[in-house]
């Protein structure tokens, strides 16, 4: 197939193999921090590889779907991702708050759900933990997720915060997200996997490529597993890194970080004709 990467499945290659050779039912599907955009000390710095979005809107005219599933707030992923500017991009779908939140290019409009009691109970305590470890309290609204990458002892930090933020979850009706250098207090009832699963429903997909760099993502590399014992083909494709080498065992291809998803997105295109 071109110049693209061999997955190193079975499974992945027919995945693949399906994409490429019916994109019109094909359904692409990525996380947002550290798949498309690079991993940045302060979040609200983030933005999308300059290489990716040319990349998705070349491949939007040619598949049944494009849509980005993420942990941030849909809006937040929209304005980080600069998707509003780019009109080739007109049938993207957004998935915020691992799903809970949905933002639809074609119309703009923006779905949320209502506030969790839980997270403005737990507001004040999780600021108090952020200014004693040093991390970077991302207030996500509907989410409270403690960035220690800019604390003075990151992995210490980490730990340090690992138990309260477990006791004030069970204690609040959340659950905690655990991702590379963060702890995320969020509602539970949703996850990728689930939101992965249901979209490719709604698009009617007969195959689906899932790109993710987290632990957070590990929920929508078994969805497509299951997907794919269901009869949907399906590729997992890592975007790589040293903090959680253990993404690369759970997905068939591994590609080094955004500037690689890209450069294999730009590959899959030229696959497709596109």
């Amino acid at each position: 197939m071109g110049n693209l990467p061999e997955p190193r499945t079975d499974e992945g290659r027919a995945g693949l193999r399906a994409i490429v050779g019916a994109p019109a039912r094909a359904l692409l599907a990525f996380d947002f921090d550290g798949t498309l955009a690079p991993i940045v000390e302060d979040p609200a710095l983030a933005r999308a590889h300059p290489d990716a979005v040319p990349a998705l809107a070349r491949l939007a005219g040619r598949v049944a779907a494009v849509a980005i599933v993420t942990g941030r707030p849909a809006e937040v992923a929209v304005r980080l991702g600069g998707f509003e500017a780019h009109p080739e991009l007109a049938g993207l779908v957004v998935l915020g708050a691992y799903g809970a939140e949905r933002w639809e290019a074609a119309t703009g409009e923006l779905s949320v759900p209502p506030p969790h009691p839980g997270i403005a109970a737990a507001r004040l305590e999780v600021n108090a933990w952020a200014r004693r470890t040093g991390a970077h309290l991302e207030d996500k609204g509907n989410a409270l997720a403690l960035h220690t990458r800019r604390a003075p002892d990151p992995d210490g930090a980490f730990a340090a915060l690992r138990e309260p933020m477990d006791r004030v979850a069970a204690s609040r009706g959340l659950v905690v997200e655990p991702g590379r250098q963060v702890l995320e207090l969020r509602p539970p009832g949703m996850d990728k996997g689930a939101a992965l699963t249901a979209l490719v429903r709604e698009k009617n997909a007969g195959a689906v490529l899932y790109a993710g760099d987290d632990l957070g993502d590990l929920a929508a590399f078994e969805a497509v597993a299951t997907l794919r014992a269901a009869d949907v083909p399906g590729l997992r494709v890592c975007s790589g890194s040293a903090e959680v080498p253990r993404l690369a065992e759970a997905t068939d291809l591994t590609v080094p970080g955004p500037a690689g998803l890209a450069a294999f997105l730009g590959e899959l295109a030229d696959a497709m004709g596109g």
